[in-house]
């Protein structure tokens, strides 16, 4: 589980843009630069290297 205060301060580090919680994935998804960035240990990692570009799929659920 992510504190629900970091999630509320934390954007996308490429795009500044806010970001979305997918429990379910233990992912933080941006919809500004299609990037899924993960949790481990509850922990965000938020560098682009480690982030993986979301499927057209799961893009169209965030619209």
């Amino acid at each position: 589980m992510v504190d629900s205060k970091l999630l509320e301060i934390l954007v996308c580090p490429v795009t500044k843009a806010p970001l979305v919680y997918k429990k379910d994935a233990q992912e933080l998804w941006c919809r500004a630069s299609r990037l899924a960035y993960p949790i481990r240990d509850g922990m965000p990692v938020m560098l682009e290297a480690e982030a993986r570009t979301l499927v057209e799929e799961e893009y169209v659920t965030l619209r």
